[in-house]
């Protein structure tokens, strides 16, 4: 391994395998069921208001979900959802946390070539117990030497993992889908951002570009780009 390579970071959920498809597919589901009470924008706001305000103590991930799901229910149903669709929604749920885990194209390939020479972690926020399920079923687990597992990827998380390892921001590289989560705290803390866009975003991961950190922020297609990317930063420093 070389010594001078930046330590490289990866997000796991639509960085690694995709996840915001199968939310997505349970959303479309959700509108469905309560069609005969609400529009679909209406059920769409009123989850999504729900699950913020919920966040600080459910976190992120399907748990935290279904339980603003159920509760959003509740509420826009006036209390008149059936035992039955309670059921089915907390099964909608239990199907989310046994979804295969597919990886994104490109994703085996590249984390092979990379391995040789530079040091990989998992950085990724959610549920402990269904990130470690995903990242054991993964099949990628062997590529990494860390895997950090928070329930917030704040400033202070990344500066706390970069502490806890012995990682130099200059020499630190985040890779991630999210600007807000995967980009923005690093490139704060004087690290370097590689954003990898996901067709689909949960808005509450939405942020705008970074209008500083030139020569610190990149954007790529796919993860095939990142090795090139790499090598160019590297002939650069």
């Amino acid at each position: 391994m070389n010594t001078r390579a930046p330590v490289l970071a990866f997000d796991a959920d639509d960085t690694l395998w995709h996840n915001e498809t199968i939310f997505e597919d349970v959303h479309e589901r959700y509108r469905q069921m309560l069609s005969q009470y609400h529009d679909a924008a209406t059920v769409d706001r009123t989850l999504f208001a729900t699950e913020m305000r919920n966040l600080e103590l459910y976190g992120y991930g399907v748990k935290g979900f279904t339980l603003s799901a159920l509760e959003t229910a509740i509420e826009l149903t006036g209390g008149k959802i059936s035992t039955a669709e309670i059921r089915q929604l907390i099964a909608l749920g239990r199907d989310m946390l046994a979804h295969p885990v597919v990886l994104l194209a490109g994703v085996a390939e590249t984390l092979a070539a990379l391995a040789p020479t530079h040091r990989l972690l998992v950085i990724t926020k959610g549920d402990l117990r269904d990130q470690e399920r995903k990242i054991a079923k993964s099949g990628l687990a062997d590529f990494f030497s860390h895997t950090e597992i928070v329930s917030d990827k704040s400033e202070a998380a990344y500066a706390a993992i970069l502490r806890r390892h012995a990682i130099a921001a200059p020499g630190f590289v985040m890779v991630g889908n999210s600007l807000k989560s995967d980009i923005l705290p690093v490139l704060a803390l004087g690290g370097t951002g590689v954003h990898i866009p996901y067709h689909l975003n949960w808005e509450h991961e939405r942020a705008d570009p970074p209008t500083t950190a030139q020569g610190r922020f990149f954007t790529v297609e796919t993860i095939r780009d990142l090795p090139d990317l790499l090598a160019g930063l590297g002939a650069h420093r």
